[in-house]
This record gives C-alpha cells, structure tokens and sequence, in this order.
C-alpha cells in the first residue's frame, strides 16, 4: 500500500490524534476502507470549508485509507478533494440529480481498484426516481454502490456507501430495510462492505437491529479482534472527543470479510477539526 506522504511526516502528524497502519509488504487482499461524513461546504466561520480544507486533506493523507465512503459533500466540495488527493479517483452522483445536492461519493485507489459497475438508488418507495422521499423525511436519502476489482488480485467486491435520515425513525427503518432487500440480491460469495452516517446510535437502534444480525451484515467494530484509539462518538458537532462511544457512523460487512482492526480517527489541527464527525476506519481482509 502507498501512503502519499513520506513516513517521517505521517509520523508527525500522528500527534494529533490520527493513527497511520503498517502497511503489509504485499497488500493482496488486506484494505483500509473509511467512511466519513465530510459536513457539507459552509461558508460560515469558524468552521467553513476554506479553513477545513487543508485539514482535511492533511486527515485523510495521515491515515491513506484505500476506500472512502463519503456523506453531506457538495459538488465543488468533492472537486477541491479530489484535486487534492490526486491518488484517488471517485464516483458519485448528486441526492437531487447531477451536480445538485449533497453526495454519498465513494473515493478509492486507482491504482489498486478498477470499478466494474456502479449505480445509485433513492431511499424511498420509489428507488429508481432520481430526487424521491416518499417516507417523510424532508431530505432526499440515497445509496451509492460499486462493484470494485482489485487489480493485482482480480477479486471483486461490493462497496455501498449511504447516509440516512437525521430525524424520522420510520424513515431510517424503512431505509435500512431497503438497503438489506436490495444487498440480498447479490453474489453472497463476493465481500461486501456497507459504510455510511447512518444517523442511529450502533446498537441502540431498530435499524441497526434490520441491518446487523446473523443473516445479514455483521458490524466491524463489534467484531474486530483490535479497537484502536479511543472509544468515543463518532458525531462531535465540532467539540472534539466525547467519550461516550456512541457510534452513529458504521462499516458493516457481508460474506468473506475478516477485520483487523477498527478506529475512530480523532485528527485535528491547531483546533481545527476536518468535520463535525470523526471518520470510521477498519483494516479488513477480502476473501478466504
């Protein structure tokens, strides 16, 4: 795995509160997939996303995850990212259609990844429909997936990426029930990881309860045999760490997936956070 910045720097910026792993000689199948809900590009001081920015970015390069599912960035947003992150390529498509709206854009190693397919759908009774909510959440909800080829293994796998409501209950369990009914329609066989803000605390929550259980996903922080850094929330509202462990931000995982580790990144700079969330990390192996 190739971290963009030389060793010595990430060193140093592990000080503030971001952990890189020790990347295998060999990658194969091992891979770091993140998911982090960026907070959408305000202009509002003191937390607007000219200042975010290079914290950002400094984040994101600290850590060098291979996969990452995002949530609330907007069309320019993601651009900045992704001219500054010139490693990674990413798909992704607007919550009202096109450019419009807020993205659940996923990021990933184009030297590692080749994507095979993508799509989107809509969390809604009308999936199909670009821009619908029919449960009444005032905010349109959708998943962005894709069918990832490692390129020097030839192994596929599934990576969906999705940000449900913030305020109605029956919206999140309906969404959650949406996600699982379409997941049950692939390749068992093939890994599959579902990342995203799911706006429900990880274990205290009905949809929590749809998705995580024996016949369906499996939560990586419940299941990895290593928690590193500290237990807090995942949601900070810009206030640093919480030591509540509430997570509302999850990595779930299907089918052949060993985790290795898990973290929630706790990075900032000169009280500069990137986002009003910490993003969720785990370290995984694909396949047998």
């Amino acid at each position: 795995m190739n971290h963009p910045i030389p060793a010595l720097i990430a060193g140093l910026l592990l000080g503030f509160g971001a952990f890189a792993a020790p990347a295998p000689t060999d990658p194969g199948n091992e891979l770091f997939a993140m998911s982090f809900n960026l907070r959408y590009a305000s202009e509002n001081p003191p937390n607007a996303w000219p200042a975010r920015r290079p914290v950002m970015r400094a984040c994101i390069e600290s850590v060098a995850p291979d996969l990452i599912g995002t949530q609330e960035g907007v069309y320019r947003q993601l651009k900045d990212l992704a001219s500054d992150l010139p490693g990674y390529d990413w798909i992704g498509l607007g919550r009202d259609g096109g450019s419009r709206g807020e993205f659940m854009a996923v990021f990933y190693r184009k030297d590692r990844f080749e994507p095979m397919a993508y799509d989107h759908f809509w969390l809604s009774d009308t999936p199909e429909t670009m821009g619908s909510s029919t449960w009444g959440h005032s905010n349109r909800r959708m998943v962005t997936w894709v069918r990832f080829k490692n390129r020097s293994t030839g192994l596929e796998f599934f990576f969906w990426n999705t940000h449900l409501d913030h305020a109605n209950q029956t919206a999140r369990e309906k969404a959650a029930a949406l996600i699982l009914e379409r997941s049950k329609k692939l390749d068992a066989a093939l890994p599959f990881l579902l990342v995203g803000d799911f706006n429900a605390e990880a274990g205290n929550n009905k949809a929590y309860d749809i998705l995580v259980r024996p016949d369906a996903f499996a939560d990586a922080w419940k299941g990895a045999p290593e928690v590193r850094g500290p237990k807090v929330n995942t949601f900070h509202n810009y206030q640093g760490e919480i030591a509540n462990d509430r997570r509302i931000d999850w990595i779930l995982h299907r089918g052949p997936v060993s985790v290795r580790a898990v973290q929630v990144v706790t990075y900032s700079r000169m009280g500069q956070y990137p986002s009003d969330h910490f993003p969720v990390a785990a370290w995984v192996k694909l396949g047998p």
